[in-house]
This record gives C-alpha cells, sequence and structure tokens, in this order.
C-alpha cells in the first residue's frame, strides 16, 4: 500500500528547492551568454595583439571580467534563494563602490590599455610625446606603457638610456603626440646665419646641396623637397634650412647636414658665416 504521506513529505520538500533550482538555471544561462559575448570581445582583442605581451594583456584581463561576473553570480544566487533582493542589490552596490574606489587608477589603467589596443593612437616601436614625457613606445601592458626615453638630461632627439613608465591612466588626461603615425619621417631643420654681404642665393644653393647630398638615400621614401626661408637677424641673413627625415636619426643627420654646409662655404667664394663682432672706425679727432 502506497504511502501517501511520505510522498507528499517528498513532493513538500522538493518544492521548497525549485526557487533554487531555477535560480540556478538562470544563472547559468546568464553565465554562457556573458561567456559567449567576452569570447567575441576576446576575439576582437586578440586579433589586433601583435606582441606576445600584448596576447598576454588579453589574456588576464579577459580572466580578470570572468572571476569578477562569477562572483556576482554567485552572490545572485544566494540573495536571490534567500529571498532578499534589496539585500543584493545593496550588497552589489557596495561591492562595486568598494572596488571602484580602491581600483580606481588600475581600472581606468585598463580601459587606457582597451583604447590603446583598440584605437591604436601608438604602437610598439613608436616616438611619442605623452603629456611632458618623450620617448619610443618599448611595450604596453594593462596598466603601464614603457618609454625609452629621449632627450632627457640633454636637449636632443637621441635616446637617453633611461626607461620611464607612464601609467595607462594618463593618456585621458593628457595630449599624445604622435611622430611616425603617418610615416617616418618628419620635418626637421639646420639654421646658418651668413653675412650681408654675402651672396645669398649662392648660400641658399650650397645649403639646398648639403642636404641633398646627405639626405639622398631617402629622399624618394619622403616625397618632399627640401627648401630654405630666410629671415633677417642682427647679425646677418638667416637661412633656415628644411628637409624631411626619419625620426630615429634626426641628431645624426642634422650634425653631419651641418658640418657639410660649413666645409662648403668655407671653401666658397663671396658667401660668409656671420659672427659676432665689432667693427671699429678710427680717425682723426677735430678739436
Amino acid at each position: 500500500m502506497v504511502n501517501f504521506s511520505n510522498l507528499f513529505d517528498f513532493i513538500g520538500e522538493l518544492e521548497t528547492f525549485i526557487p533554487l533550482i531555477r535560480t540556478i538555471i538562470t544563472a547559468v544561462i546568464i553565465f554562457f551568454v556573458f561567456s559567449f559575448i567576452l569570447g567575441q570581445l576576446k576575439k576582437a582583442l586578440l586579433k589586433r595583439a601583435r606582441k606576445k605581451k600584448q596576447i598576454s594583456n588579453v589574456e588576464i584581463f579577459s580572466r580578470i571580467l570572468k572571476y569578477l561576473f562569477m562572483l556576482i553570480l554567485i552572490l545572485f544566487i544566494v540573495f536571490t534563494y534567500a529571498g532578499s533582493w534589496a539585500g543584493l542589490g545593496l550588497s552589489v552596490g557596495l561591492l562595486t563602490a568598494a572596488l571602484g574606489w580602491a581600483l580606481q587608477k588600475p581600472i581606468t589603467g585598463i580601459a587606457g590599455w582597451i583604447m590603446v589596443v583598440t584605437k591604436r593612437p601608438f604602437e610598439i616601436g613608436d616616438r611619442v610625446i605623452i603629456g611632458d614625457v618623450k620617448g619610443d613606445v618599448k611595450d604596453i601592458t594593462l596598466t603601464h606603457i614603457y618609454l625609452q626615453e629621449t632627450g632627457g638630461r640633454v636637449s636632443s632627439e637621441e635616446k637617453s638610456g633611461r626607461t620611464i613608465l607612464v601609467p595607462n591612466s594618463i593618456i585621458f588626461e593628457k595630449n599624445i603626440i604622435n611622430y611616425t603615425l603617418d610615416n617616418e619621417f618628419i620635418l626637421d631643420e639646420v639654421v646658418v646665419v651668413v653675412t650681408y654681404e654675402s651672396n645669398i642665393d649662392k648660400a641658399e644653393k650650397l645649403s639646398l646641396e648639403a642636404v641633398k647630398k646627405i639626405t639622398k638615400s631617402f629622399a624618394k621614401k619622403t616625397g618632399k623637397k627640401p627648401y630654405v626661408r630666410t629671415y633677417f637677424t642682427p647679425r646677418g641673413m638667416k637661412l633656415n634650412v628644411r628637409y624631411f627625415a626619419p625620426t630615429q636619426s634626426l641628431q645624426e643627420i642634422s650634425s653631419k647636414i651641418t658640418r657639410e654646409i660649413y666645409n662648403s662655404i668655407r671653401k666658397a667664394r663671396g658667401v660668409s658665416i656671420a659672427y659676432p663682432r665689432t667693427n671699429v672706425a678710427l680717425g682723426k679727432q677735430k678739436w
């Protein structure tokens, strides 16, 4: 004979677990949907990541998101089964506020890293200025940009040997100047001042010939010809000889051009380099 009392007790106990089972099923569905979206985001980021370090950053970032979402799901299950949605909202709100306050800079840094990876304002090897820091991008991590400093203790475009760690969060606050976003060449100049007695046309010709001689190995790649701009100065005529040169070797090229112009003018007639001097006129004094 069937014991209906036991059967009813079993059904009663089963009914108490139905809300929990429903909550778990809902959480599992949400988890699979989130995993699918995260997987698509991960694939998109991996397509843009070129370096081994960048791929590692994508893996770490996706893992952090997954663990954080799992924690929220666990809280969701606990508070839903307990029947306290207000407690769930309060707990999640407090947790989010606490994490947001404690991890404000790191989270902003990760957001900056995502922006760099997706928008690509610069890449590894580019020469950039971020705020008041200038250097070549050596590495881009989840939290920092590593720059090989240029200049530093000397005023030049040459590498100083020091590495600067720039927080990713700063890219939302500072201007970014990329020397090599379009190509590797930028405008540079060598300044020479010749006397007013000099043949200006000849001085310009000598200067341009010096530039063409030094830049002939890459002149076709720039697609632009060198030119001269002239200005009056108290000492003489100032010639700004301008040309496009590779970013990584600006100082070397400008030094070679300066030497070539100097040697050309020294050998030429009718052109003299101006320098500070004083002319004294002597004559008989009349009483």
